[in-house]
């Protein structure tokens, strides 16, 4: 009998107690009603024939969806979807007491209508251009305005729309267009291209017209008599035999024949 009490002792000690592991939140629901004391580590002590404790996860958690999505032009486009969020701690009884335990088909549930009215505002090309963070700001907002008339608790981090996939029409024609506006930058590149070459050519002919006149200027008649002196000096020490015809002023040299 001893042994029976004790082991009864020890399985209702174990039934009695809830272990809330880092990550998570307990609280405990007593009689249907939800405690306000909140327990984040540790042991959780409870009555089990008339409480019970629920477990939330207080990390990022994530809702995975794949949807196809209406655009201005009435067209659809399918999506894969990301919505971020996370309880807040203190807030969780109110979570449960509103929403129940399977708050995330409220939360799939307004972000369905909040993207379809967003998204319909849209065309669908700004869903796959820069236009997307818009978009998903635009429903985030749009979503915590709906989710604060079910219950105040849930705290949006962010909506990511991933894996963007346009009707194939409009996919062709979106890469038709950027393919026009890649040859007409490369275009216009070689157009620059050439001007900088011509542009190139004008100065440097400009500087070698510049540099003759300079020489012209130059060559003064001393500066003939000077050059044509040291002429002939360099040719006295040739070893070659030339005839040499001057005026006196400018050498002409005439290569003997043979």
């Amino acid at each position: 009998m001893k042994n029976i009490i004790t082991i009864s002792a020890v399985v209702f000690l174990f039934c009695s107690c809830a272990v809330i592991r880092p990550g998570e939140a307990g609280v405990v629901q007593r009689l249907g009603k939800f405690s306000d004391k909140i327990v984040t580590q540790g042991t959780m002590v409870y009555n089990p024939f008339t409480s019970k404790v629920i477990k939330e996860s207080t990390k990022t958690n994530n809702i995975k969806l794949v949807l196809r999505l209406p655009s201005k032009e009435g067209l659809s486009v399918d999506s894969e979807i990301s919505i971020l969020y996370r309880l807040e701690q203190n807030k969780i009884p109110s979570v449960l007491e509103n929403l129940g335990q399977e708050y995330e088909d409220v939360i799939t549930s307004v972000f369905r209508s909040a993207s379809s009215d967003v998204c319909a505002k849209f065309f669908a090309k700004d869903m796959h251009s820069g236009m997307r963070a818009v978009i998903e700001e635009e429903i985030k907002i749009k979503m915590e305005e709906n989710l604060k008339k079910q219950a105040d608790g849930i705290e949006l981090i962010a909506v990511l729309m991933k894996s963007i996939r346009l009707p194939s029409g409009l996919a062709n024609s979106i890469e038709q267009k950027l393919q026009a506006e890649q040859d007409a930058m490369r275009l216009v590149f070689v157009i620059e291209q050439a001007k900088l070459e011509a542009e190139r050519k004008i100065i440097e002919s400009e500087g070698e017209r510049d540099a003759q006149l300079i020489l012209a200027e130059g060559l003064t008649p001393e500066i003939i008599q000077i050059r044509s002196i040291e002429a002939f000096r360099e040719l006295s020490k040739s070893a070659n035999s030339k005839v040499i015809i001057t005026d006196g002023k400018t050498p002409l040299l005439v290569q003997p024949q043979d």
